[in-house]
Parts: structure tokens; sequence; C-alpha cells
């Protein structure tokens, strides 16, 4: 029987309560700990991370659930051209009708799968919809107002990312990359329509969701807000200085940030005068094609050898991508 609390999170009561209640008795005697600064900067990071990424979280899960309820399996392929080469360009422009960050794309992807998008075609989406959107490029070009060329910059190698790794997935991989339990969910999508209309459906299917992902966008803030909090930012800015650091430095700071791609240009742009604009670029599109939260959620939903396979190909496609693109800058 299916209720609206989800059995799959109590695994996680007991240390949770645990947790809790060791809070409530040990933490008073020892005030001090909670005064730290190194403390009050991991709460403030993590708070923030979380607030800012839960309502992408929710949105997604709402998006898959309606299109779980309400769109039929056949309308999906209906809507996707045949030829891998017009499907990739579809699967870019879907952004600017789905206009989801990338904290709430892997539910949503995972509902247009089992509805019968193709592999590739998905990726291209997972990795080009949290940029193609009119919110991101909106929100760039306002971080980068004296140097607008940066804005269209990002949405051509976002789209230019996006296309090359969807046809190298459609070329290279055969069998689906889904994990066992994902599939088995597409055979379960009308039982809770029929007991109790399409409304509760719906709710059940997000509140699913919304834990099902919400556990490794937590894992994911956790981890990043300790990095905001106790990396080394003057050694990182050394490296940055040597050549191609700077890259790396834009890259890696961009996965363990993992920033909304709403906000993470104005983080970009307090680095204009600091580090070569193609890194700036390599920050702005690795960031939410490939970061902390959604590696561990795409670990979730994909099998891991090809989750990382799919992490070797962005990286690398960003990484060539950027460089090339700070020649034309």
């Amino acid at each position: 029987m299916t209720s609206f609390f989800p059995l799959k999170i109590l695994p996680l009561l007991v240390p949770a309560v645990f947790l809790i209640v060791l809070g409530i008795v040990w933490l008073p005697e020892h005030p001090e700990l909670l005064e730290n600064a190194y403390i009050h900067s991991f709460k403030t990071a993590f708070i923030g991370i979380l607030l800012e990424a839960m309502p992408f979280v929710l949105l997604g899960a709402l998006l898959s659930s309606l299109l779980r309820v309400f769109v039929p399996d056949e309308w999906i392929s209906r809507w996707i051209p045949r030829r891998p080469v017009p499907a990739i360009l579809f699967g870019c422009l879907l952004g600017i009708l789905f206009p989801v960050c990338e904290c709430g794309m892997i539910p949503l992807v995972r509902r247009l799968m089992q509805k019968g998008m193709p592999l590739y075609v998905a990726i291209v989406f997972i990795l080009s919809g949290p940029i193609l959107n009119p919110v991101v490029y909106g929100a760039t070009l306002t971080a980068f107002r004296t140097h607008p060329w940066l804005a269209y910059a990002r949405m051509g190698l976002a789209f230019a990312v996006a296309a090359a790794v969807g046809l190298i997935i459609y070329a290279t991989v055969t069998k689906s990359p889904l994990r066992l339990s994902i599939r088995r969910e597409s055979g379960e999508a009308h039982q809770l329509s029929a007991r109790g209309g399409r409304l509760v459906s719906v709710l059940v299917h997000t509140s699913d969701e919304f834990f099902e992902m919400g556990k490794y966008l937590i894992i994911g803030c956790v981890l990043t807000a300790g990095i905001q909090t106790f990396m080394d930012h003057g050694s990182l800015e050394a490296i940055g200085g040597m050549p191609l650091g700077s890259y790396l430095f834009m890259m890696g700071l961009a996965f363990v940030l993992s920033l909304c791609s709403t906000s993470d240009a104005f983080v970009a742009a307090t680095f204009l005068h600091t580090f070569p604009s193609g890194s700036l670029l390599a920050f702005m599109v690795l960031g939410p094609m490939l970061d902390f939260k959604n590696s561990l959620m795409m670990l979730s939903l994909f099998k891991t050898r090809f989750a990382f396979y799919l992490f070797f190909l962005i990286f690398s496609a960003v990484f060539i991508g950027s460089v090339l693109a700070s020649f034309w800058l």
C-alpha cells in the first residue's frame, strides 16, 4: 500500500533521531562549539545552498509527476525526431520550454526517459536545460553587463558541449544504463491514478520523487558547505595563476561550490579581472552540467560505470571547448 510518507526514508530516521537527541542533550553543555567561526560558516553555507536548490528539486519533482500522470507515453515518442541530429537539437531547445535548474533536472529527465525519450536526447537535455533557458540567459547578461559577449559565449559553448556529448553517447552506448529499480517504476504509473484520482497520484509521486532526490541533495550540500568552509583559498588562487591552471581551478571551483545556474554568473563576475575569459566560461558551463549535487543524483539514476563515463565526457568537452573559445574572446 502506498502512502504519502515514503517508506524509503525510514532507515534514515534512526540516525536522524539519534543526532537530534544528541544535539538536545549534549550541545547545551558545550556552547563554545556552536560559537566556533568555522561552524557558523558551515551552517551559513549549508543552509544557503540547500534553500537555493530545494525549490528547484521540488519543481522538477512536480513537473516529473505531472508528466507521469497526464502525458501519454506515445506523446513523447511522437515529439522527438527520429534522426539523431534533429533529436539533439530538439533536446538542446527543450530548456526554453522547461526552464528547470540542474537541481530539478534529474527527476524530470527520469520521467521523460520512462515515457520514451532516448538516452542521448535525455543527456543533451540534462546538460543544456539548466543553461539554455531565458532565466539563466537574463541572469548572465545582468552579471556581465559590461561584457555581454560572455553571456552569448556561455550559451554557445553550452549548446556545443551538450550536442557533442549527445552525439558521442548516441554512437557509443547501445544498452540502457538506467538502474533496474528505476526501470521497474514505469510499470506502476497508473496504479495510484486508478485508486485515488489524478490529483492524489500527482501529490504522491511528487512526494516520492522529492524525497528520493532530496537525500542526495542534502549529502551534496553537506560536502559542498564543508569544502567552502575549510578549503585554502590562497593556495588555490596560486594554482590558478599557472598555465591552464585557471581553467582547472575554475572548473574545480564550479564542481565543489555547486551553485545554481541562475546565480553562478554573479560569482564568476568577481573573477573577471583575475582569470581569463575562457576560464570564466568553463566555470559557468561545467557547474550546471556537473557538480557535487547533480553528480550524486546522476549516480542514483544511472549505473556507476556509465555515470563516470558521462562525467569524463562532460569534463573533457567543457575543458577543450573553453580553451578553444578563449582564442575568439
